[in-house]
């Protein structure tokens, strides 16, 4: 007569299974890998001094700078969009929308090369390379923050512009003095992941044909991945990526607890 077992010593059984088809392909790979040739494509020390202080000082602080420059004024520009979008009067709406919905649909890509190459062939103008990142970044940015800061005004209770006006401010005074604020901290956490990705998106920079001094860390790794042959300088750039983001990352989830918190 057979007897199935219980429930959880099934669930055991098959949990011990998956860790022993976990250990079994570690133990493959580990005795298939050429750990010489992974250590000189990968880990090549002699390499990776060779790209210090730079990437640092260079590549690393211009990723800052882009990131930054970039998201003040996708940001500026998200808010002026955000409000548009709930005006009373109708072609702002119109405007907002068309703005959002077009720079939401094409890739960033295509705004780097339009305003790297493209702007300055048509109007016969050349742009500063900081000025041409920041509209890059900030203008693709701005669609995406636009709806999350409209997401956060219309979140904030009605009746805090109520009490505002009942108390003799103006529209105007109170959305700035009352709204926005509140708006800001329940949509802070989003906004911070939008920082992250503008950090990543600050690669697409390499197109515009840099000079060594304005190098970020993608360019950096990918010139150094030429002239070394080796996989070093990119893990490197990686790693640097990873100390812009994982802080980010975790105060974004820090931003979160406290704004489920409050609620």
């Amino acid at each position: 007569m057979n007897r199935r077992l219980p429930r959880r010593q099934r669930i055991r059984l098959i949990r011990t299974a998956q860790y022993g088809v976990l250990v079994l392909v570690v133990l493959v790979v580990a005795m298939a890998a050429n750990w010489g040739e992974i250590q000189r494509a990968f880990f090549d020390v002699e390499v990776a001094k060779e790209q210090f202080p730079e990437i640092v000082t260079t590549a690393l602080g211009n990723t800052i700078i882009y990131t930054v420059i970039g998201f003040a004024f996708g940001l500026t520009l998200g808010l002026i969009l955000a409000l548009m979008r709930l005006s009373q009067v109708p072609p702002y709406r119109w405007l907002a929308v068309a703005y959002i919905e077009f720079f939401r649909g094409v890739p960033a890509l295509l705004v780097f090369i339009a305003f790297g190459y493209g702007v300055p062939l048509a109007f016969q103008v050349a742009i500063n390379q900081y000025v041409t990142v920041m509209l890059a970044l900030g203008l693709v940015g701005a669609a995406y923050m636009a709806e999350t800061i409209r997401a956060g005004i219309q979140a904030v209770p009605k009746g805090q512009m109520e009490a505002a006006r009942s108390l003799g401010m103006s529209q105007p005074r109170a959305m700035i003095s009352i709204v926005i604020p509140q708006a800001f901290r329940i949509v802070l956490p989003p906004l911070t992941n939008e920082l992250i990705l503008l950090t990543k998106d600050s690669s697409l920079v390499y197109l515009l044909g840099l000079s060594l001094g304005q190098y970020e860390l993608a360019k950096f790794g990918r010139d150094a991945l030429n002239q070394h042959q080796s996989m070093t300088p990119i893990l490197i750039a990686g790693l640097l990526y990873l100390v812009i983001t994982l802080p980010l990352g975790h105060l974004v989830r820090r931003l979160e607890a406290r704004t489920a918190k409050a609620r």
